[in-house]
């Protein structure tokens, strides 16, 4: 009986720790898997993230990376592109997972843009069936940036 209390109580630590550690990060993430035949090496995602003031805060910039999650492979590498066009920033970016399968994201790139819509690319540099997450943030101009509103799953428009 003690032993099940016990379980009990760590189960319910560890959901508490776990919450307590995603409302902190504010993370917002995304995964799927590329091309799961391994046979398009010109496969690309197409989607949409929205951003939008929270409160009386505004966005400033949309900031983002990508994790290849598929075991490593040489030469096989995922990417991502932010583009944003109008509100007067036109302006695009890129970012690599330098190592493929290795459980790291890849530097985080930003793109200023304001309360907008971001266009975001996925893609790969060959033939292979890639899994990837991505992790992305709507971000005031403050320092260190507050989080503004992030639309939860972005529209995705094209994955072939």
């Amino acid at each position: 009986m003690l032993n099940i209390k016990v379980q009990k109580f760590l189960q319910v630590i560890f959901v508490m720790t776990t919450v307590g550690y995603a409302a902190l990060s504010n993370a917002h993430e995304v995964g799927a898997t590329m091309d799961p035949n391994g046979n398009v090496a010109g496969f690309t995602g197409f989607a949409l993230v929205s951003c939008s003031s929270e409160g009386n805060i505004p966005t400033d910039h949309f900031v983002a990376s990508i994790k290849d999650t598929s075991p490593p492979q040489d030469n096989l590498l995922v990417n991502l592109q932010i583009i944003h066009v109008g509100n007067g920033f036109n302006h695009a970016i890129s970012t690599t997972d330098p190592i493929s399968g290795d459980d790291e994201f890849s530097p985080p790139v930003s793109v200023q843009g304001g309360n907008s819509s971001y266009l975001l690319l996925v893609n790969k540099t060959g033939e292979g069936a890639r899994s990837f997450i991505i992790s992305y943030h709507c971000q005031s101009a403050d320092n260190p940036p507050v989080h503004t509103v992030t639309s939860e799953n972005p529209v995705v428009y094209q994955f072939e």
